[in-house]
């Protein structure tokens, strides 16, 4: 039942409902429901790009840490190699001392010799 407002109608004893408002609510709600909608579509899509950065910063830490892996493998062998170095080197003074040091030797000793046969 309508009264002289024409926005007001009756829906029981002394219970009035304002039309306008009623529609306004729903327009609201409708406003809101395609608000959040959007909202949770931005969410999604968000989510989605964050995933695939994700994933790409996976991939970035794997070959990284499988570089380092080869670099230390690399350092590792290295390392053998010049220890390797170092010990021949040494070696190979030690060698050419030693032979250096029998030559010297030898001639000492040959004088010395040389010398006592002098003195008998």
């Amino acid at each position: 039942m309508k009264n002289k407002d024409e926005n007001v109608v009756k829906i029981g004893y002394n219970v009035y409902i304002c039309v306008n408002f009623c529609f306004l609510m729903a327009e609201d709600r409708e406003k809101l429901l395609l608000d959040l909608e959007v909202r949770v579509k931005q969410v999604m899509f968000l989510c989605d790009s964050l995933k695939d950065e994700n994933a790409r910063l996976k991939s970035d830490i794997t070959s990284g840490q499988q570089q380092i892996d080869e670099a230390t493998q690399e350092l590792q062998e290295l390392k053998t190699k010049y220890d390797n170095l170092k010990m021949a080197r040494t070696i190979t003074a030690a060698s050419v001392d030693v032979d250096n040091a029998k030559l010297k030797l030898s001639k000492l000793v040959r004088e010395v010799d040389k010398c006592i046969n002098l003195l008998k």
